[in-house]
């Protein structure tokens, strides 16, 4: 008796489902047809978006960016060294507040010497040279 009252109850829940499904079913397809591609195909000929439109997150954002001529979105090519005195110290470029900066104390250097750099307070690297945080053309604050 007690397994044919578990088949009961199952069964009672599985009519309910049912019941529930047809119910959210049963509106059909929605009136206007839903374009789930808006904005990521760039003609009507294109049938089959572009790695661009494929892109998402970080991936999207560097190539927008080249795309649109920087090549460098995320400041991550050496900087050539000034002459690094503190009344000409490299001047690094962020939109941020503070930045991580490496210096290549000698050309052959196996290890870099990291420093934190903030703004309006130029920082000596270990080797002597200055370094100075500015903000970057056309950035403010992120």
């Amino acid at each position: 008796m007690a397994t044919s009252l578990v088949w009961k109850s199952g069964v009672s829940l599985l009519r309910r489902s049912l019941t529930v499904a047809s119910v959210r079913c049963a509106g059909g397809p929605p009136a206007k047809q839903i374009d789930h591609h808006k904005g990521k195909v760039p003609s009507d000929d294109v049938t089959m978006p572009d790695s661009i439109a494929h892109a998402v997150g970080i991936d999207r954002q560097e190539l927008l960016a080249r795309e649109a001529g920087d090549d460098d979105p995320f400041q991550m090519k050496v900087i050539k060294r000034a002459k690094g005195s503190f009344e000409e110290p490299t001047v690094i470029t962020s939109p941020n507040r503070s930045r991580m900066v490496g210096c290549i104390c000698e050309e052959d250097a196996l290890t870099i010497n990291w420093m934190n750099l903030h703004k309006e307070e130029p920082k000596r690297c270990e080797c002597g040279y200055w370094f100075k945080l500015v903000d970057a053309p056309g950035g403010g604050h992120h």
